[in-house]
């Protein structure tokens, strides 16, 4: 079966490298790309008909050295690291949307979220976002209780509370808008996350949900919700922990009763048959996590399998 983008009908892509940790307090997501890139995504995606370039918007700049786990007068974590981080990402992206090529996005923590969100939306305002996560990642900072900004890109992007935005967002771009995104596979959710999603009415899929109605069902009701006439183009931003971590047992923020991972891949196989995916965020792999060598293989090798059926591998 062949896979039409309709954004993107020529499959020039640009694989976009954020080796970063500094929105969560473990190192190794910042091993993630180059882990991945060693497995052969880079050709694993050209052998699907891309046309695949790189980048590399943090080289020259080593964030581990600079990463602490002290808070600011906010509660928050690496504030300065991680906008900076952020800006770099956001600035590769609109460069890429806007050269025609699809973003790929290889992580790196969730924090990275921020600029790829504030860059698609910039450069498409219609754009729609499907946030395949274990967690939400809407706290503010007022609402987070643990400082760490993996779990905030999505409320800086929508603008949530933004008095209390530290200086060194200020640059963010408020364009995400609350009817355009759509959750699926949550199951660890805070308790000021859950009040915000209520309050604006974010269509928030849960494993509850996937129970219910079985995961095809649950991916079109998320479009519907988003993108009802399946017209707008799709940012898809996968934090493998929503798959469960007896498959992906190498990533930070395990929790337990998640997707299958043929549930997981089927996300990134309708995406992609959607004919609608416009950038790609695989975030949150981190290969120090693994007990065993053959934990780091199933986890990287889940990433790059996301990334394959999003840019149109099929079963048969």
């Amino acid at each position: 079966m062949t896979v039409d983008y309709r954004f993107h009908p020529d499959r020039k892509a640009t694989i976009i490298t954020a080796p970063f940790s500094g929105g969560q307090p473990k190192n190794g997501t910042e091993l993630g790309p180059k882990f991945i890139l060693d497995a052969g995504f880079k050709s694993q995606i050209e052998e699907l008909g891309w046309q695949v370039d790189m980048k590399h918007p943090l080289e020259g700049t080593n964030y581990e050295d600079l990463r602490t786990d002290e808070k600011d007068q906010q509660g928050l974590k690496n504030v300065g690291i991680v906008s900076d981080c952020c800006h770099r990402i956001y600035k590769s992206i609109k460069e890429t949307a806007a050269s025609g090529r699809l973003p790929i996005t290889i992580g790196g923590d969730h924090s990275i979220g921020t600029g790829t969100l504030a860059a698609m939306l910039e450069h498409n305002p219609d754009t729609c976002v499907l946030w395949i996560d274990a967690h939400a990642d809407i706290n503010t900072p007022s609402t987070t209780e643990s400082g760490n900004l993996h779990g905030c890109p999505v409320s800086f992007v929508m603008g949530l509370d933004s008095e209390s935005y530290p200086k060194e967002y200020q640059w963010v771009p408020k364009v995400l808008k609350p009817n355009r995104i759509a959750y699926i596979g949550l199951r660890d959710v805070d308790a000021g996350e859950k009040e915000i999603l209520r309050k604006y009415n974010i269509p928030a899929f849960s494993m509850h949900h996937i129970d219910k109605y079985g995961i095809g069902k649950v991916f079109e009701m998320a479009l519907d919700k988003i993108n009802p006439n399946r017209e707008f183009p799709v940012h898809m931003s996968y934090d493998v922990d929503a798959i469960d971590p007896s498959f992906v047992p190498a990533t930070g923020t395990r929790v337990e009763g998640g997707l299958s991972l043929r549930e997981g891949l089927y996300i990134a196989e309708a995406i992609a048959e959607s004919g609608l995916l416009s950038s790609l965020d695989i975030v949150e792999t981190n290969p120090l996590l693994g007990e065993s060598q053959q934990n780091v293989l199933d986890t990287v090798g889940a990433a790059c399998a996301i990334g394959r059926c999003a840019m149109g591998q099929t079963l048969l």
